[in-house]
């Protein structure tokens, strides 16, 4: 076995062990209320962190803006109440067309 799949397989057993370990340790009992808020909030600021990391590449030295027009046009779509998944089409077809004329 390579090092490679060696690595995969040891990290999928910690992430397995990890997301095992939360219901093992607390059974039945509840989380404290203040705990909903901050898991709820944790998927939009990894998921925020992710895309910016993407956008911007390694030391903000790659910025594409005709990615950031593809946000954009996302995130205004989605805000004037489109739906997520043509929201997030019409951001790529906005993207993708600019990387084509351009």
């Amino acid at each position: 076995m390579s090092t490679l799949w060696a690595t995969i397989v040891v990290v999928a057993a910690v992430s397995i062990s990890l997301k095992a370990a939360g219901p093992a340790l607390l059974g039945d009992r509840e989380l404290p209320a203040w705990t909903s808020g901050v898991i709820a909030a944790l998927a939009p600021a990894l998921l925020t962190g992710l895309v910016l990391t993407d956008v911007t590449g390694p030391a903000w030295s790659h910025l594409d803006w005709r990615l950031c027009a593809g946000l954009g046009a996302t995130g205004a779509a989605y805000l004037l109440r489109a739906p997520l998944l043509p929201s997030i089409l019409l951001g790529v077809v906005l993207t993708a067309g600019l990387r084509a004329l351009i």
